[in-house]
């Protein structure tokens, strides 16, 4: 007999079937690698608003590791390009460590920014625990500045070019910074949502031949369609470890408003959380950065939606199924 909705109920069955992660929560509280004041403040925030508790009401296994314990220096200085650079890598080395922990222990890592300079820690720090790694950078921009075409000096503007091995030859010798070498190419790399994106940054895109797909792409063919193709550009033969550092402005400023770069015409709240429950669906996710929440930038509301669109990209990150599931166990309705 002919059943119009069979494929229909075998794709939410699948859907809605229980997948609870093991998931490892670090705050890295740094705001060092911009000049806007308070990106530091987003992992204790982001607590506050629930995103940790969120997760275990969903079932998910969550320990939390809490903060990278870490003192800035007052006395920084720009040394070749970047600013704060002391900083920068000392912070970055301490969260490397962590994120490399979490991960041996068998747990998604979960990280709370911070500005996006804290890529340069949480992704060699998965390198270093799974080397066979792709990565999904969503975000406004494209964050792939040497210190040499930097503009701003801003380490949030770099953090992707350090890991990329074919421009090791473009990076000047930092002092410090001998525990990180790049360890990913960049055909192991994507982008989801890009919409300012600096002319150097877009020479360097073409000349290593980067999956980009701004947000015209994703308009065009669909949130979807678009994980759909980065990953088989990222992870052709779905044997991978995948991360996705994902900046909160990746989202449109009307879903995120308290970000320190935001840029309109980004992703809508349901897109972004499509994309991490689309990776998280691969079996394959084992970290997620989760950046650029600034808890002193914008209105008390601003501040709630940007705190609560966070929580329910944590969620998503994790499994979390919108249609809900039945109680764990039980297959019978209480009668009254």
């Amino acid at each position: 007999m002919f059943r119009p909705f069979s494929n229909f109920q075998q794709w939410i069955s699948i859907l809605s079937s229980r997948n609870y992660s093991k998931i490892g929560v670090i705050g890295a509280p740094f705001d060092k690698g911009q000049r806007k004041e308070g990106a530091a403040l987003g992992p204790s925030f982001l607590r506050q608003a629930g995103l940790v508790k969120h997760l275990e009401a969903i079932g998910c296994d969550v320990h939390d590791f809490g903060d990278v314990d870490y003192q800035p220096s007052q006395e920084d200085e720009t040394v070749k390009n970047v600013r704060n650079m002391k900083n920068v890598i000392a912070f970055n080395e301490k969260l490397s460590q962590k994120v490399s922990k979490i991960i041996n222990e068998g747990r998604m890592c979960l990280t709370l920014g911070g500005d996006h300079s804290i890529g340069v820690g949480t992704v060699h720090g998965h390198l270093k625990a799974q080397p066979e790694t792709s990565l999904l950078w969503v975000d406004a921009h494209a964050d792939i500045n040497t210190p040499a075409t930097s503009n701003s000096g801003n380490a949030h503007g770099m953090p992707l070019s350090f890991h990329i091995k074919e421009l090791t030859e473009y990076q000047p010798e930092l002092p410090g910074f001998q525990w990180h070498s790049p360890m990913i190419s960049a055909r192991n790399i994507a982008f989801i949502g890009l919409r300012d994106v600096e002319p150097y940054e877009r020479l360097i895109i073409e000349k290593l031949g980067m999956c980009a797909l701004s947000m015209e792409e994703v308009h065009g063919i669909g949130i979807k369609e678009a994980v759909k193709y980065a990953l088989s550009r990222i992870d052709p033969r779905n044997t991978r470890h995948l991360h996705v550092s994902f900046d909160i402005d990746a989202l449109d400023p009307l879903e995120a408003p308290s970000t320190g770069t935001p840029v309109r015409g980004g992703l809508t709240l349901r897109e972004g959380t499509e994309l991490l429950r689309s990776v998280h669906r691969t079996g394959r996710l084992s970290a997620v950065d989760i950046v650029e929440v600034n808890p002193l930038l914008g209105s008390a509301n601003d501040l709630k939606i940007t705190l609560d669109a966070a929580r329910h990209l944590a969620a998503a990150a994790a499994g979390y199924y919108p249609g809900g599931w039945a109680p764990k166990g039980i297959t019978d309705i209480p009668q009254s």
